[in-house]
């Protein structure tokens, strides 16, 4: 099937998968099953575990991603601390220096109060990663596009590094989902989602979601998710797999709106920079082409002062300042003082992320009145 399909329909779908003919998967409300003999199991024990409705999630997210498994968790840190067990103390990890701030505060407090290792680095250029490479190293952390400067690495390349090098690369996808990229097909070992961010699509519920490559991995995970339990409800799993549905036409629509925006924010007087990866000048414009099927919807730009950026926020109507992404609604987010706070103040200034510096969500609205709402913002 292709992927708009695929999040329609799930890949082990037949006229009798629900009962009664349902359309939807029903929700499973239940911590428990019962067993209908000794040593015998309908396939389901306890919803830690594994829950039919939760299930149904997972296959279709292996499915668009091409992973041999995938677990759904409670939020997407929930995940990005998952993968984190599998390393040991004194173990390495390579990471991309632009990252998610909230994966920035976990690999330096938890991470490193484990005993775990970090080196932050320009993932752009593969030298970077190769001279960061010791003994002890164990894998290569990417996000591509980079949330937020909207770097973009290569992850073909990374790919190659790491098979040499017996290290595992692990990929955050938030921001251009299955429906835009699927990194395992091009060589990572392990995908994370934010699942409340475009696959559930309209800010109404947290997920998360692993996606691993193989039997072997899929194994590990699986086991630290039953012993931890970080498990999305069945409640969750229902509305995820609701949004789901839709996410093949809301990212064409926001891809579609995005593309015009960075266009628009380029004539802006009062806009310095766009950095957007569907603008054939972005530094990244040709590597994302050959590793994904579209440019998704974050746009990142700066303007001319603190005071422009500060007065956007007050201006705006229709697009809402607020963090998170990857609604149909439009977003506005100050990443120096909100999702990028526990950056360290000398890596944000490194990175650009400064008082002029701003991250821009683009929902499913009209373009135009998205484009009135930024020109009263940055009048």
């Amino acid at each position: 099937m292709n992927i708009e399909t695929l999040c329609v329909h799930s890949p082990n779908e037949d006229k009798n998968a629900h009962a009664y003919g349902a359309m939807t998967v029903p929700i499973f409300q239940t911590a428990t099953f019962s067993h209908p003999g000794v040593g015998e199991s309908t396939g389901y024990d306890y919803s830690r575990q594994s829950n039919p409705t939760r299930t149904e999630l997972e296959d279709c997210i292996s499915a668009m991603e091409g992973a041999y498994d995938t677990v759904a968790t409670s939020t997407g840190m929930a995940a990005c601390s998952l993968v984190l067990e599998l390393f040991n103390a004194g173990d390495h990890i390579i990471s991309q220096e632009d990252i998610y701030g909230g994966s920035t505060r976990l690999f330096n407090t938890l991470g490193i109060d484990r005993g775990r290792k970090f080196s932050y680095v320009d993932t752009t250029n593969p030298e970077n990663v190769l001279n960061a490479i010791n003994e002890n190293t164990k894998a290569i952390f990417i996000e591509t596009p980079s949330n937020p400067t909207m770097l973009v690495t290569d992850i073909r390349e990374m790919a190659k590094i790491a098979k040499k090098h017996n290290l595992l690369l692990i990929v955050d996808n938030t921001f251009l989902s299955p429906y835009f990229q699927n990194p395992i097909k091009l060589g990572a070992d392990i995908v994370i989602h934010s699942g409340t961010k475009y696959i559930a699509g309209h800010n109404d519920t947290l997920a998360g979601f692993i996606c691993t490559a193989n039997e072997e991995l899929s194994e590990k995970i699986r086991f630290m998710y039953k012993t931890i339990g970080p498990s999305l409800s069945p409640f969750d799993s229902f509305l995820v797999l609701r949004g789901l549905k839709t996410l093949a036409v809301r990212m064409d629509r926001i891809q579609e709106n995005a593309l015009k925006i960075a266009n628009f924010l380029k004539t802006n007087k009062k806009v310095t920079n766009v950095y957007y990866v569907g603008l054939p000048e972005h530094l990244g414009y040709e590597i994302n082409k050959s590793q994904s099927r579209g440019f998704g919807g974050m746009i990142a730009f700066t303007t001319d002062t603190a005071k422009t950026a500060r007065d956007a926020f007050e201006k705006i109507e229709i697009i809402k300042y607020a963090e998170s992404l990857g609604g149909v609604e439009s977003l506005i987010t100050f990443p120096m003082i909100q999702t990028h706070a526990d950056v360290p103040l000398e890596v944000r200034e490194k990175l650009g992320i400064t008082d002029t510096f701003l991250r821009l969500s683009v929902g499913i609205e009209n373009v135009d009145d998205l484009i009135r709402d930024l020109e009263r913002a940055l009048a």
